[in-house]
């Protein structure tokens, strides 16, 4: 490995050869020059690791010279060094994109505590990580084995994303590797947990509950809406709470977050099923029965959700809820920006609600481009990517813009997803959904040691299409894949993003109450 290689440029460098010594029996290489016009022939035909500048030097200003040495190598870090204190210099080289600042006379020790912060910070911050998850991992272990309660189960699925984001900075890769493996086992244990409570939750005598994806409208929007003058309900479809984690950071120079808590989506964690239920405030058989005409079955080609309006406007009726509101749905960035045209006219209504499909598009593209996901092939790209999304899209022109409104915003989604990877073979007829996660129809064979299995759908609040339909639910990070040219197609699924199923990545979502600042 070779030595971290310093240009020092100032005009009194012979007085700083105690410096330089000090440096080199630290290990570093130095090389030094006394004038801007050197350095940049330096900076041109060497490579250096880092450059300290003296900013006040006869000639060329020390200020030009970063200027010119940023136009040859702009992601080289240069420390500035100067003898003023005054704010307007200061806030010239910050804006030069200076990497550090300091003030004659200089010590040797400050000297090495900057190339320590700026050359080895990714060194100190996984040596520190990995450390801090080494004292954590049994106790995480503890939390999983012991989560007997809704409650619980957020506080691991939080624990286990914090630590997803503190090594995404690691480049310790056996410690996210055993963060997989934690992950792996506390998703077996989550999927016992929901086949021994979920249809508990669903029967009529339970008083207690998780909130689920039914109650979020009537629990979380609807009392908003008379407090507000105007009140913004916004759905980002197929959303996990780490991806939602990332956007909201963008936010908190504009919006607080009043208050955010994790919902159950229902089974199947799917659009048709879970945003059909949010919207209409009722499971998908009672959707069924009272409207069967807003009720698309799985096996039909028509549109599964084509009436969420419909649904949404017979939810404010039962609750007697009388007020001026809007539908958007957004599958495009120019629908994206013919909403925000018209921001002036949704100001005027009570309650707008606005469903954004990008990330489930960025899922499916995931799916079926290679490119895309030769590009996102682990957590850290994939959240990259939708954070490169949000960043740059109208939906953050438009937040900012309510902000300055005052307005109120609830932020949700229907359901997450998870990186599929054990496929396991279902057998069906030609009625037989097409999803991965979860399968539906009369003549299902399967393993159902490998599978949660819904007998009666109607326990569970589904509609049947015919006397012996169910429903079967992938688990964990299986998927679930027809006979016919199994391993072509287990291939070609394996390590996609699939939702349907069981796991706390699909089931255990946000929704959050912003107000501006």
């Amino acid at each position: 490995m070779r030595s971290i290689k310093i240009l020092w440029v100032d005009d009194e460098i012979e007085v700083l050869r105690p410096h330089l010594l000090f440096l080199n029996e630290k290990g570093y290489e130095t090389d030094t020059c006394t004038n801007g016009n050197d350095a940049i022939i330096k900076v041109s035909g060497e490579v250096y690791d880092i450059i300290f500048l003296d900013e006040h030097m006869p000639g060329l200003s020390g200020m030009e010279t970063l200027r010119r040495i940023k136009e040859i190598k702009p992601s080289i870090p240069v420390v500035m060094i100067t003898k003023s204190e005054e704010e307007d210099i200061m806030e010239a080289a910050i804006g030069s994109q200076i990497a550090d600042y300091l003030i004659k006379p200089v010590k040797p020790v400050q000297i090495l505590h900057s190339l320590k912060k700026l050359l080895e910070q990714e060194t100190f911050v996984t040596r520190q990580t990995t450390t801090t998850f080494r004292t954590e991992f049994s106790a995480i272990g503890d939390m999983i084995a012991s989560a007997d309660s809704f409650s619980k189960w957020t506080d691991v699925y939080r624990k286990l994303l914090f630590w997803q984001s503190e090594l995404m900075r690691s480049t310790d890769e056996g410690m996210k590797e055993v963060l997989k493996m934690q992950e792996t086992d506390a998703n077996r244990a989550f999927y016992k947990f929901i086949e021994k409570n979920y249809l508990h939750w669903l029967s009529p005598e339970t008083i207690e509950r998780p909130l689920m994806s039914p109650s979020v409208m009537s629990k979380k929007v609807f009392p908003l809406i008379e407090k507000n003058k105007c009140l913004f309900f916004i759905v980002l479809d197929n959303m996990r709470l780490d991806q939602w984690s990332d956007m909201a950071n963008e936010m908190n120079s504009f919006y607080r977050i009043a208050s955010e808590e994790i919902y159950m989506s229902i089974l199947p964690t799917a659009t048709q099923y879970s945003r059909n239920a949010l919207f209409a405030g009722l499971m998908p058989s009672t959707i069924n029965d009272t409207t069967p005409e807003y009720w698309i079955k799985d096996y039909e080609e028509e549109g599964k959700n084509l009436f969420e309006d419909k649904l949404l406007g017979r939810h404010l009726q039962r609750a007697g809820i009388s007020c001026k509101w809007s539908y958007n749905k957004i599958n495009s960035e120019s629908e994206s920006n013919a909403v925000n045209e018209k921001l002036s006219q949704l100001l005027q209504n009570d309650l707008n609600v606005l469903v954004y499909n990008f990330m489930d598009s960025l899922s499916h593209a995931r799916t079926d481009v290679g490119l895309i996901r030769e590009m996102t092939g682990d957590e850290a790209a994939w959240l990259s990517l939708t954070h490169s999304w949000f960043v740059h899209s109208p939906l953050i022109d438009l937040l900012r813009k309510l902000a300055e409104k005052r307005i109120t915003v609830v932020i949700t989604t229907d359901h997450g997803a998870i990186r599929v990877q054990k496929p396991v073979k279902v057998v069906g007829d030609r009625q037989t959904s097409m999803n991965l996660r979860y399968k539906t129809g009369r003549n299902l064979d399967y393993n159902p040691r490998e599978i949660f299995e819904i007998k009666n759908p109607t326990q569970a609040g589904l509609p049947m299409t015919n006397i012996s339909s169910r429903y079967i639910f992938a688990r964990e990070n299986d998927y679930l894949v027809y006979p016919n040219n199994f391993n072509q197609v287990a291939s070609f699924y394996r390590d996609t993003l699939q939702h349907g199923g069981i796991s706390m990545q699909e089931m255990l979502i946000p929704v959050s109450v912003l107000e501006p600042l």
